[in-house]
């Protein structure tokens, strides 16, 4: 497939054992070529040197809001807000610590500092001049996971108000007890990172129990990335305005090397490697450390006026255009930091310029599709998604249009830009029908649809689809692949590793000469045929039995 492309296809759904009947159609729907030159042109654009990183509340906010709206303007597409505008406003707080703090564990005569970002990363994301710990007990809490489906409880109703947990990264991993040196696929979704296994989980967690600080142990594999990407976290932090200033959160959180955790552990008197292997299992009890934490942040707070641009394709059938299909993907990043070899501007340019410049050529696309879709089509490019998914938990939040009349949710999250794939990847496979839509979709292409191919790296809970996920609407992150058309068969994986090694959140994540946006291509295009499909048949996609949100989709659709 390449820019050439021209999609026609006839809505057959007949041929597929779970799908619903159609709705009826007088013509074949024409749905026009992806322009893989208009994707670049975007990108390159929004990853100029003059776009500074596009982090909210900056000039770089300022050029893409107003770049978006014009191409937008020009497709012919109309505001998304019902307000009349382009934008939906999305406060926000920033929060930056000034100088260098350093963190002190402490037991008894025994003193250990941290240094500022070399060993420790730490912030507030109470919105106050300070916060801080003062010899706050350290409590080592395993995985720090409770989960009641698992049978699974790291805390044993321990007391951690105003104490400081030290927890690992990721899920328990627990053997599997038919398969020597695998991982239990029904337990924490054996090699699949869970929710349980997200940073943003311990966070929450620690919030819930009272507790006044929370250190996250680092380590690579687990993570999904290296240290270097948390000292990224040494520049503001940005969090949605509330009414409480996040007061309810832990006054300290973040994250301490390996290195030095093990350290902390043997001044506590403790091994951490025997502590980390008891934390595998359910008999696993909070071990109080014997040793004090003891941080002073000073901060700098500002307000951050941000927004998410929307835009919609008014369906064509006047009995379904208050139903939605929404297309996802965030504009922002990280803007202009620390120097990385002399360079400070964090351009984005696959993460996600890439994804940006994809959804506009997209939404072109079905501006100039016949017939139009019947439900109205969402093209929503939410901000602070590399801040924790801010623009997109905003609108799930405050969404613009009702969710029990939002169809689904469809992902752009960095495009390939290696070329064309044989397969298709659906981050989070088996989640949902949107699965078989895919497949139809995958299969009319000549390719076939694999799951994640890091499970463990949590990508399903690290993009804007999944805040939707939790509020129970059907959604999904796909494409790209890993086994590319002429190239070796360890080719997909290498480059990735690469790329996370190399580039992902760093100044040379920047286009280059040697993208080939076929895959760009294919993979739009798919998206496309499956945005027309959940925009023009009777059908509503589900969550499969045992999806954790199911219950949540349910109730909402008896609700309608």
């Amino acid at each position: 497939m390449n820019r050439q492309l021209r999609l026609v296809f006839v809505l057959s759904l007949s041929v597929a054992a779970s799908a619903a009947p159609s709705l009826s159609s007088a013509a074949e729907p024409v749905l026009p070529a992806i322009d893989g030159n208009a994707v670049l042109e975007h990108t390159k654009v929004l990853a100029a040197d003059a776009f500074e990183g596009r982090a909210p509340g900056t000039k770089g906010e300022e050029l893409t809001v107003a770049y978006l709206v014009e191409q937008l303007r020009k497709i012919g597409l109309q505001p998304g807000n019902p307000d009349g505008t382009w934008v939906q406003k999305l406060p926000l707080v920033g929060t930056t610590v000034q100088g260098s703090p350093s963190l002190t564990f402490r037991r008894g005569p025994a003193v250990r500092k941290l240094a500022w970002r070399d060993d420790y990363v730490g912030w507030t994301k109470r919105v106050t001049e300070r916060a801080g710990l003062d010899a706050s007990d350290l409590v080592f809490v395993g995985y720090g996971v409770q989960a009641p489906e698992f049978q699974w409880d790291d805390y044993k109703g321990t007391d951690l108000r105003g104490k400081t947990m030290v927890v690992l990264v990721g899920d328990p991993p627990v053997p599997d007890p038919a398969k020597a040196g695998d991982l239990d696929p029904k337990t924490f979704g054996g090699k699949a990172m869970t929710y349980y296994g997200r940073w943003t989980y311990k966070y929450e967690m620690a919030a819930k129990l009272g507790a006044a600080g929370v250190l996250i142990v680092h380590e690579t594999e687990p993570a999904g990335y290296p240290f270097a990407i948390v000292q990224g976290k040494t520049t503001e932090q940005l969090d949605l305005e509330t009414a409480d200033g996040n007061a309810s959160r832990a006054a300290v959180e973040g994250w301490i090397t390996l290195d030095q955790a093990k350290a902390l552990f043997e001044m506590a008197g403790q091994d951490f490697e025997a502590l980390k292997k008891q934390a595998a299992t359910r008999e696993f009890q909070p071990v109080p450390l014997g040793a004090t934490a003891t941080v002073s942040l000073v901060n700098t707070i500002r307000k951050v006026p941000s927004a998410n641009v929307v835009a919609k394709l008014e369906g064509s059938d006047a009995a379904l255009k208050d139903e939605w299909v929404i297309y996802t993907t965030h504009w922002d990043h990280f803007g202009i930091g620390p120097a990385v070899n002399g360079d400070t501007i964090y351009r984005g340019a696959i993460d996600n310029a890439s994804g940006t410049g994809g959804l506009v050529e997209l939404a072109r696309a079905f501006a100039a599709t016949t017939p139009r879709p019947r439900r109205s089509i969402l093209f929503l490019f939410v901000t602070g998604e590399e801040q924790g998914l801010l623009g997109s938990a905003g609108y799930a939040e405050r969404p613009l249009y009702p969710l029990a009349k939002t169809v689904a949710v469809l992902n752009i999250d960095a495009l390939n830009v290696r070329g064309r794939t044989r397969d298709l990847t659906i981050v989070g496979l088996g989640l949902s029908d949107l699965d078989d839509v895919v497949g139809r979709a995958a299969a009319a292409q000549g390719r076939v649809v694999k799951g994640d191919p890091m499970p463990e790296k949590g990508s399903y809970y690290r993009s804007d689809h999944f805040p939707f996920a939790r509020k129970g609407v059907p959604s999904i992150h796909a494409g790209g692949g890993i086994e590319f058309v002429g190239k070796p068969a360890d080719y997909g994986t290498r480059v990735l590793r690469e790329y996370i090694r190399n580039d992902y959140h760093k100044p040379s994540d920047a286009v280059r000469p040697d993208w080939d946006m076929s895959g760009a291509v294919e993979d739009l295009a798919l998206y496309l045929r499956v945005g027309y499909e959940l925009a023009s048949t009777a059908a509503w996609p589900e969550w499969k039995p045992g999806a954790e949100w199911k219950p949540l989709r349910d109730a909402m659709m008896k609700a309608r």
